[in-house]
């Protein structure tokens, strides 16, 4: 068996007669193939590029050659198949296209502008379990305590936190069509946490999770508000391109943690904002180091300088960086947020400096741009 530089096979030891039924017309007869894998024991495997106008008798005729040759064992014979001009294009176009768009991509939906909802701020991290939803709770009430009309939107649809971090968990009514937001330290909310049971899972494809975010946006009644924070899953899935496609995001904010397994995830879920064309509010690092209040020494768990590093390389604003707080997700736990549960903490302090920094970054970054580049 030899090979050629153009990838071909050629099988002399196959026989001229079997040959020129494979491939006519050709001075040395070959046999279009790549991926060949000959062992000593006999096992032979490859893939036949067989176009469209070629008879497919063509291959039953190359398994019967290959088994004709000496030392190939038949019952250890692998032949795929494969079109070299790729797929056939669909004969009929896909719903809502024309004849002659059959074949190209179906163009992205483009996000609308909702003006009730105020400054929408997502709130994402690439990674999970860096306190993100803590972040946007915290955020959303202490926007609140400001005497702005706040709603919070828990994006976050097959873990949803939002009903813990608020201690609500009762269902919301339905008045006239639209789904009424529950409220809780001054904060409308609503959670998919709110419509099923706790330990229900949520096994859904892409387009459940684009009709869930659409139905939260635009049926439920959430007035007139100043700022609208979504709090996502992890990632850069369903969830976050579903967001941007149905309303004009206005910014968002990246949340990490320090250590820097969390900062390159929290750069990529960045770079995808970047790639729709989200303007970046900025990045709030949490869990930075705790000052233990006894020596008044500073205490990195989770390492040092992740955030600023971040918003360095984005070239965007450390918005704040949250120190590690005892008692804070025992606080969490029970739905009270520390920015009125212990004012007067650390944490407390840092998250309501951030949110102050927030509303002056969304004001200078809320435009409205296209949902793609170019």
């Amino acid at each position: 068996w030899t090979v050629d530089v153009q990838g071909q096979v050629a099988l002399p030891s196959l026989g001229t007669g079997a040959l020129q039924v494979l491939r006519e017309g050709s001075d040395t007869p070959t046999l279009d193939i790549r991926d060949l894998v000959v062992t000593d024991d006999g096992k032979v495997s490859f893939t036949f590029l067989l176009g469209r106008d070629d008879p497919a008798t063509l291959v039953r005729e190359a398994r019967g050659a290959v088994r004709g040759v000496e030392g190939v064992n038949p019952q250890e014979l692998r032949i795929a198949v494969l079109d070299p001009a790729g797929p056939a294009a669909g004969s009929h176009p896909p719903p809502g296209q024309t004849q002659g768009a059959a074949g190209m991509a179906t163009p992205a939906p483009q996000p609308v502008e909702i003006p009730n909802l105020g400054t929408i701020i997502a709130v994402s991290s690439g990674k999970g379990g860096v306190g993100k939803s803590t972040v946007s709770s915290n955020l959303a009430v202490a926007l609140a305590k400001r005497g702005k009309r706040v709603g919070l939107m828990d994006g976050d649809i097959y873990g949803p936190n939002i009903p813990r971090m608020f201690g609500v968990f009762e269902k919301p009514p339905v008045v006239q069509g639209k789904i009424q937001p529950l409220q809780a330290w001054g904060v409308k909310l609503m959670s998919l946490g709110f419509l099923v049971d706790r330990d229900a899972p949520a096994i859904w494809r892409g387009p459940i999770i684009m009709k869930i975010v659409q139905q939260f946006l635009r049926d439920v009644e959430w007035g007139e508000l100043d700022y609208f924070i979504v709090d996502l899953p992890p990632g850069t899935g369903d969830a976050q391109l579903s967001l941007v496609q149905s309303c004009q995001v206005s910014t968002a904010v990246i949340v990490t943690t320090p250590q820097e397994v969390a900062v390159g995830d929290a750069l990529r879920g960045a770079k995808m904002f970047e790639k729709v064309s989200v303007p970046l509010a900025g990045i709030v690092e949490n869990m930075g180091a705790y000052t233990d209040p006894a020596t008044g020494v500073k205490l990195a768990m989770f390492g040092s300088g992740g955030g600023q590093r971040l918003a360095e390389e984005l070239k965007v604003p450390l918005l704040g960086s949250v120190p590690l707080q005892p008692g804070m997700a025992e606080l969490a736990d029970r739905g009270k947020p520390i920015v009125v549960a212990e004012p007067e903490s650390a944490a407390a302090k840092a998250l309501d400096a951030i949110a102050e920094r927030l509303m002056a970054e969304a004001a200078a970054r809320s435009v409205a741009l296209p949902i793609m580049r170019g």
